[in-house]
């Protein structure tokens, strides 16, 4: 059933394990406003602890994932606020967008269903997977009207694309379509829009069946390690592997070594232990 745990921007509908988040405002192309990243803030610290949500799938209503910050709310009346809330609304977005989905400590799944603009790259590049439509529209639409893209969206992009890719976009605003964002790697995979939604459940259920707090703790080791150096992230990574296995409630390890030498009724990198929860 949907539930709404925000407000009138968001809705949040669970699924056998699955918290499909739709950002709702499909008569501005889901334009993220302030309320809207208000909202996104709660309803991502909600389903932090949500026993319902072990897959987080995020998406969008109507024809688009989303056009990108909401123009009208966040510049032209941007004018109007003295420089200390302007700064506060457009932390805001960041929250949500870059700490809350990066750091989210389940699977992040970024279904892009149609328009994806500006802003919206954001959110999309900071889930662990996105999944696009093959006639969803991405675009860098900045230059077009004399600004960049902000707000990080130029990071963004540059940790997923090529330097040939991402400039001529950026410097273009040329479109491109979802089956040309997976040959360019920005999306792991691009299907016909009337087979997303079940493809992107097929992916959420396949992770639903891994062991959690190893998901945990790969999520996590991911984004620490890129800041490291190969001496660091060894340790580091040694680290957290020796923490998994105190930490791990259903001792996948012991499992999963038990089920390989003992009891011969696993093979490792033909599938997954059998999980004792």
């Amino acid at each position: 059933m949907a539930e709404q745990l925000g407000g009138n921007t968001v809705l949040v509908e669970f699924d056998e394990g699955i918290a499909w988040v739709t950002l709702n405002r499909p008569e501005k192309r889901n334009a993220m406003s302030p309320a809207l990243n208000k909202e996104m803030t709660d309803v991502l610290e909600a389903l932090e602890i949500d026993e319902r949500c072990g897959v987080l799938v995020l998406t969008g209503a109507g024809d688009a994932f989303t056009a990108g910050m909401d123009l009208k709310e966040f510049f032209r009346e941007s004018d109007t606020k003295s420089p200390e809330a302007w700064g506060q609304i457009a932390r805001q977005a960041q929250i949500w967008q870059m700490q809350r989905l990066k750091s989210f400590p389940k699977p992040t799944i970024a279904m892009v269903n149609g328009w994806c603009f500006g802003g919206g790259f954001n959110p999309m590049i900071s889930c662990d997977i996105a999944i696009a439509a093959d006639e969803a529209t991405f675009g860098l639409s900045e230059v077009n009207w004399g600004i960049i893209p902000a707000g990080n969206v130029l990071r963004s992009i540059a940790s997923k694309m090529r330097d040939t890719d991402g400039l001529y976009y950026a410097l273009t605003g040329d479109t491109f379509n979802g089956k040309e964002a997976a040959a360019m790697g920005l999306v792991k995979f691009a299907y016909p829009r009337a087979e997303l939604k079940a493809k992107t459940r097929e992916l959420a259920v396949k992770l639903l069946a891994k062991n959690r707090a190893a998901v945990r703790a790969i999520k996590n080791a991911w984004r620490k390690q890129e800041e490291m150096s190969w001496d660091a992230s060894e340790d580091y990574l040694m680290a957290k592997l020796d923490q998994l296995r105190l930490t791990d409630p259903e001792k996948g390890r012991a499992q999963g070594m038990k089920q390989f030498l003992d009891e011969k009724t696993y093979r490792p990198g033909l599938g997954q232990y059998q999980r004792k929860e």
